[in-house]
């Protein structure tokens, strides 16, 4: 036999005293048994015993069986409890309404104890399976987000390699990088809050996102240092070789591709290397794409390029002030930019220009 502290702990809760004495003989072999007359006795004993089952009459007097279950299931912490029905009815609507408010079974009575015996072993069977399920999912969601964890450092470990390799052949670019991860996420938080694109950066795990920005000007890689490090305007064939750092961009991610498991991540990165410098009118390259076909992955960075482009000084130019990067931008709303999205730069602003100089 059991030892008393593993029994199962069952509540019968009925008003008549021969069913309490024939449903406790039925059961007090396997399980501990508390017998209560009344609905108000169950309540006074709940605050002493969590039962691990529930058998309960419905036709009681002051407080049937429905507004028992009422009670009982309105607190959560009992969502998850069993109650099967005792009753002596035999109508479909009283086992509808039952069942509606939380019971899991009806045993009609007068009860065979050994059917009475067998259907409380079936329904304590199927909750421990659950909680055994339920352990197994919290674990299983402890494992994914440990990968989810892992995989996330393994990317930013390798994104951080390639910003040292960056800054090692172009320091400016090196520190763009860090900055206009810093601008993306701003951003994007005020998207959230302001409901803009909802819809679609919800759907974007916002960590992965701003991670993946770091590769938009990995194509630079690519380009000589004779023409990356110049200083000076760029002669007219060395603008497009160095136009083409947006298309090697995209074909260096592809190469890796295929090998990662993580395609949220490359999507997002490809998208943002290839496409960060078209415009919202479609004079950008290297596509000439326009309007929304743009991946609005691309229109963010090219806003938070720009503006880190116009506040630090480059080989080929000086550096401007915040205030006059915001009015070119602005000026440049509905050619270069989306508007949406310029909007979005306006307030946050300040933001921007504190996290341009949190080095």
């Amino acid at each position: 036999m059991e030892n008393m502290e593993t029994k199962h702990k069952i509540a019968l809760v009925d008003d008549n005293v021969t069913n309490l004495m024939a449903g406790k003989s039925a059961l007090v072999d396997a399980y501990e048994v508390y017998t209560v007359p009344s609905g108000k006795a169950f309540f006074e004993l709940l605050e002493h015993v969590r039962p691990d089952l529930i058998l309960l009459d419905i036709a009681m007097p002051e407080m049937d069986g429905y507004e028992v279950i009422k009670q009982f299931k309105a607190d959560p912490k009992n969502a998850d409890i069993p109650v099967i029905f005792l009753t002596a009815l035999n109508d479909t609507g009283s086992e509808l309404e039952g069942l509606s408010l939380g019971a899991v079974d009806y045993i009609t009575k007068p009860f065979s104890p050994p059917r009475l015996r067998k259907r409380v072993e079936i329904h304590l069977l199927i909750q421990a399976q659950r909680r055994q399920l339920a352990e197994y999912n919290f674990s299983l969601e402890q494992m994914v987000a440990r990968k989810t964890e892992t995989i996330i450092a393994l990317q930013k470990a390798v994104v951080d390699l390639l910003t040292v390799v960056v800054e090692y052949r172009d320091d400016e670019t090196g520190g763009h990088i860090h900055r206009t991860r810093r601008y993306i996420a701003i951003m994007l938080d005020e998207m959230k809050r302001s409901g803009i694109y909802q819809n679609e950066i919800t759907s974007w795990d916002q960590t992965i996102l701003v991670l993946s920005s770091a590769l938009h000007d990995v194509g630079k890689l690519a380009i000589p240092d004779s023409i990356l490090l110049k200083p000076g305007p760029l002669s007219d064939t060395e603008r497009e070789i160095m136009r083409k750092h947006s298309a090697y961009g995209g074909e260096i991610i592809m190469r890796v591709e295929d090998g990662t498991l993580e395609r949220a991540f490359i999507r997002h990165a490809k998208l943002m290397a290839t496409t960060h410098h078209e415009k919202w009118d479609g004079t950008g390259y290297p596509q000439g794409l326009a309007g929304k076909d743009i991946p609005l992955q691309g229109r963010l960075m090219a806003l938070a390029d720009v503006y880190d482009a116009l506040i630090f000084k480059r080989p080929y130019k000086p550096a401007l002030t915040h205030e006059t990067a915001v009015d070119i931008i602005c000026r440049s709303s509905g050619s270069a930019f989306e508007p949406a999205l310029v909007e979005v730069f306006l307030r946050v602003a300040d933001k921007l220009r504190a996290a341009s100089m949190d080095e």
